[in-house]
């Protein structure tokens, strides 16, 4: 209707933006990087991988702080097989170190980045990734491990650093 105001809620199916449409409306609103160019500087290109690479490199080390401080205070995960978005630092680690849980520890990441893109705000990139991890039940450890694919969205924050925003995966077979 002429006048009525709609709100980013009534235009998204049930209050929800998916990662598509984030990153469709971040490369529609392209803005000049330091080059003058709308697409990512190598300096900016350089730093989503220092991310990616921070990230990895904390999960590896089991440093929970490294892994968070790679990710934007309100970050969203979502997780393979369609389970349900995590929101947000305090849910995130709920999600990846549960109260109560047994120790896990990851003894392989590899993360490949197959595509990048953005401008000086936003970011994407995309690729495989293997992870391996130990478990110890019942007294006795045990391992696993799977491929996978994933996508990252990644902002540049007021203080210069990329953080990844969105992090969505899915699982390749289990090995």
């Amino acid at each position: 209707m002429k006048g009525e105001r709609r709100t980013a809620e009534s235009w998204t199916l049930g209050g929800r933006i998916t990662l598509a449409a984030l990153v469709l409306l971040g490369l529609a609103s392209r803005s000049l990087s330091e080059d003058g160019s709308a697409s990512l500087s190598a300096k900016d290109s350089q730093a989503v991988r220092d991310v990616q690479e921070a990230y990895r490199t904390a999960w590896l080390r089991g440093d929970q702080k490294g892994v968070l401080d790679t990710l934007t205070e309100d970050a969203v995960l979502l997780p393979a097989h369609g389970a349900k978005a995590v929101e947000g630092r305090k849910a995130i680690t709920q999600y990846w170190w549960p109260p109560n849980a047994g120790a896990t520890t990851i003894t392989r990441l590899d993360i490949t980045v197959d595509g990048m893109g953005g401008d000086c705000r936003v970011a994407y990139t995309h690729g495989q990734d293997n992870v391996y991890w130990e478990t110890v039940e019942n007294g006795a450890p045990r391992k696993h491990g799977h491929p996978g694919t994933y996508l990252n969205v990644l902002l540049k924050g007021p203080d210069g650093r990329w953080r990844i925003a969105r992090h969505m995966w899915d699982d390749g077979p289990g090995q």
